[in-house]
């Protein structure tokens, strides 16, 4: 079987067993803030299975991307290394909320292993879990039970709590899980050893599936709770699967990967399979370009924070790999994205709608680094001349961590150049550095939370869309401490409080209840929660409210987030359909929208969106709001749907006018209330993106007055000319003409100043010693110092002794042979004298100079220079 017959099987399979097969959910995660990436099938499925959201089909399957490169899950560095770790992979995966559970689960696992895609029963084993008595927990003999029907009792081995007891986290839903492995191993090396000894102990007997059985709730306390309803999560490795179908020993041997491994060949003149080294990098550059791709086609570019900044690290892993084991300086890995379009464009056609904008993101992204990679190159260089110097082999950890933190250069890397110059690096000083970062970022975004308190039973209700306030009561709260930072969450049974989502800021407002107003500072979304923050909890939990949102800010809000709806259209209108949106944010202050186009826009570009956008604003158009609409119809009206977005089965559409799109936020009436619009700023953040800023209404009332100031001011200051431009211009041309005047001045006063220096020359212990003294600007002493030593390049030195706008300055030029062969270091000897100024400076050892605060002790200064020199 193909790589795409055995997915179609897998769905085909539980589909035929009442499962509803849902889409794979983006891989890059908006908003839930305890995840970056979708690093396991079940994340979709995480509002559903902590209660937060109902139950739409109680039994479930699906493919899911997920990437797993952070936190606990962190394969990177195993990557390309061993035969089966990936940074992104696929997961099969089938669910049961409250419906079946063991029986069924071991059940269908088994004949779809079995009797579906035929794998070899004797080569299967499966682990149940032990069991943990500090928990009062007991061996999974129900799980076991089941197993027993298929499998003989030697192939049932009991798992620790480490492997076989899943958790979400620190807290929530969790259980015991059952995992299947396959022996790959071939029938030689099975008689000799029985696979049984070797699960969880050889990469030979892998595991493929792992069957949760969610059955607790782990509270704050660390105790356990059963869940009320019972879940079942379940997934497998595609990749692996593959492998094990297909007869491989290793997941790049499969047809997943061998099209791309084999596009890699062709374009860097190698063969996999010749050499162990440029195996592990072909493979590298195999994975990270799937990663990196659908990364981009979910809306997550390269960047400096947070996911963004994920990705770009595997990228530069790649690059790297490809610099140094198959000898690539140019960019070369986005010429891969046909080849993993012919492998995988089927299952995700995005890969084929957004190919233009993946290929220049990877370019632009590969030849950046490869610069970074020439100059990281050139600073090690200096450090190893530099500490041989010393007589040194070992290279300083920290100057090692510098290189990898600030220019990206990888340790490994750092220690195949040091080998070729038999040195090494100090592995225990990068390490204590390492542990340094990690310990600022684990302080900076440390986060403790309680337990939620439950007050009532009930499903919060959004009413935002309708009103701006409204009678509510607490359904429950926590308390949450960040660095020295402590504050409440708190969720109410009804709410027009937007939370923060599809990049609207979350309302802020107060929850009243008689003369006490409690502030509601943001509103945030977690585990599709609306998650209200407050500094202090009400004097009575229990009492009843009325929730009152900010209205001034909610208006702002609503007319840039209309705007940007707007904007999509008219740049869509004025640059081309290509113009697709890739990420916003809208708050009270400005909007702002980022899309695909790969050219700076014009300015008569931007006045024609301008106007666009405003025009539509005088036509006052009516806000038309559709609720639970199928996704199916959303689209046939000709909703715009975003990459990288999930949409349920059911959407909100927003219509104004001829713009229709899938939103979840909330908008203004009609246009004329945005009342104005301008573009305060274009620019590039990434390759093929440009990102637009913009401001409305009130905030663009206030722009207008701020510039119509600044040209009052300008005015006044040019005597209330009549024609502002054809002052101005007037003026800077005389200004450029004085200028032209002053470097001709400025030329003559060096040519003097020199003249006299060199006239007024003296031999201090046989060296010709020019001396400049005055209020001279120190760019024009460093010119004078350069002059002579051109003048006289040996035995000569030049000393500055300078106050221009009274900040004392010291000068100091030696020849070269007063350096070379007298050993005099400039540097130093102007290190000593800038004492006397108070001040501090440096250079090179033939040129430097100091700046200081106190001129009364320049002629200290200066006979310190000379006793130096003698």
């Amino acid at each position: 079987m193909t790589s795409k017959e055995i997915r179609e099987s897998f769905k085909s399979f539980f589909a035929s067993k009442g499962h509803q097969i849902v889409p794979s959910a983006p891989m890059v995660i908006k908003d839930d803030p305890t995840l970056m990436f979708t690093n396991a099938g079940m994340n979709q499925f995480k509002d559903i299975i902590l209660g937060n959201a109902p139950i739409k089909y109680p039994r479930v399957a699906d493919s899911q991307k997920c990437l797993r490169v952070s936190g606990k899950h962190n394969d990177l560095e195993e990557v390309g290394h061993d035969t089966y770790h990936h940074t992104m992979f696929e997961m099969l995966g089938n669910w049961s909320f409250g419906d079946y559970f063991k029986k069924e689960a071991i059940e269908w696992a088994w004949e779809y292993l079995t009797e579906v895609i035929e794998l070899d029963q004797n080569r299967l084993y499966v682990t149940v879990f032990e069991g943990s008595p500090d928990e009062g927990l007991s061996r999974d003999d129900e799980a076991a039970g089941y197993w027993e029907k298929y499998l003989p009792k030697e192939r049932i081995i009991n798992g620790n709590k480490k492997d076989n007891f899943w958790e979400m986290g620190d807290t929530g839903p969790c259980g015991p899980c059952s995992e299947i492995h396959i022996d790959i191993r071939s029938d030689e090396e099975r008689a000799k050893v029985d696979g049984a000894l070797l699960v969880n102990k050889d990469p030979d007997v892998i595991e493929i599936w792992n069957l949760v059985f969610m059955q607790f709730n782990r509270k704050a306390d660390k105790s356990l709770e059963s869940l009320p309803a019972k879940v079942i999560d379940t997934g497998m490795g595609f990749e692996r699967l593959c492998m094990a179908v297909q007869g491989k020993v290793s997941n790049y041997d499969t047809d997943v990967f061998q099209t791309i491994i084999k596009a890699i060949g062709e374009l860097t003149a190698n063969t996999y399979g010749e050499d162990a080294k440029k195996d592990i990098a072909m493979r590298v550059i195999a994975d990270h370009i799937r990663t990196i791709a659908f990364s981009i086609t979910d809306g997550q570019l390269p960047s400096n924070a947070k996911a963004g900044y994920v990705i770009r690290r595997i990228l530069r892993r790649a690059v790297r790999y490809g610099y140094t084991f198959l000898d690539q300086h140019k960019a070369f890995m986005y010429k891969l994205i046909p080849a993993l379009i012919e492998t995988m464009g089927n299952a995700y056609p995005e890969l084929i709608q957004q190919q233009t904008l993946i290929e220049k993101v990877i370019k632009e992204e590969e030849e950046s680094f490869l610069r970074t990679l020439d100059t990281g190159i050139k600073l090690l260089d200096k450090q190893i001349t530099e500490t041989k110097a010393k007589g040194q082999t070992v290279l300083n950890g920290a100057d090692a961590f510098t290189l990898y933190d600030t220019y990206g250069f990888p340790l490994d890397l750092t220690e195949l150049i040091l080998r070729e110059n038999d040195m090494t690096v100090d592995h225990n000083a990068f390490d204590a550095e390492m542990q340094k970062q990690k310990e600022r970022a684990r302080n900076a975004a440390s986060v403790e939370t309680g337990d939620w308190v439950q007050l009532k039973e009930g499903d919060p209700e959004f009413l935002g869309y309708d009103s701006t306030e409204c009678e509510t009561e607490i359904l429950r709260y926590r308390k949450v401490k960040q660095k020295n930072n402590e504050y409440f969450q708190l969720v109410l049974s009804h709410t027009p409080f937007y939370a923060e989502m599809g990049g609207q800021v979350g309302d802020s407002g107060w929850l009243i209840n008689g003369d006490e107003k409690i502030e509601i500072t943001d509103t945030k979304r977690e585990n599709n929660l609306a998650v209200h923050i407050a500094k202090v909890l009400p004097q009575d939990v229990t009492a009843t409210f009325q929730a009152r949102i900010n209205s001034k800010n909610r208006t702002a809000t609503e007319c840039n987030h209309t705007a940007t709806h707007l904007l999509h259209e008219g740049l869509r209108e004025i640059l081309g359909s290509h113009v697709e949106q890739k990420g916003s944010f809208v708050s009270p202050m400005l909007l702002r929208f980022d899309f695909s186009h790969f050219q700076k826009l014009t300015d008569d570009e931007i006045r024609k969106v301008e106007r666009f956008v405003t025009a539509k604003i005088r036509e006052d158009i009516v806000r038309d709001e559709k609720r639970h609409v199928p996704i199916s119809e959303a689209k046939a009206m000709g909703a715009m749907a975003l990459f990288g977005e999930k949409y349920g089965d059911d959407v909100r559409v927003i219509r104004f006018g001829d713009s229709v799109e899938l939103c979840g936020g909330t908008h203004i009436s009609s246009t004329g209330r945005i009342g104005s619009f301008r573009i305060i700023n274009e620019s590039s953040i990434a390759a093929g993106i440009r990102r637009i800023e913009a401001i409305t209404a009130e905030v663009c009332e206030d722009h207008y007055y701020m510039q119509q100031d600044i040209l009052s001011e300008m005015r006044s200051l040019l005597n209330n000319a009549p024609n502002l431009t054809q002052t101005l211009r007037k003026f800077f041309e005389e200004n450029s003409e004085m200028k032209k005047k002053m470097e001709e001045y400025v030329k003559e006063k060096i040519v003097q100043l020199k003249d006299s220096v060199i006239k007024n020359k003296q031999v201090v212990n046989g060296i010709d010693t020019f001396i400049l003294k005055g209020s001279i600007p120190a760019d024009m002493v460093k010119d004078i110092a350069f002059q002579i030593k051109g003048q006289y390049p040996q035995n000569a030195a030049f000393v500055g002794i300078t106050d221009a706008e009274n900040k004392p300055l010291l000068t100091l030029m030696l020849s070269d042979d007063l350096v070379n062969d007298h050993q005099l270091n400039a540097s130093q000897i102007i290190r000593d004298a800038a004492k006397h100024i108070q001040g501090g400076g440096g250079g090179q050892p033939h040129f430097a100079t100091a700046g200081g605060k106190n001129r009364d002790g320049l002629a200290k200064a200066f006979d310190e220079i000379l006793d130096k020199i003698k």
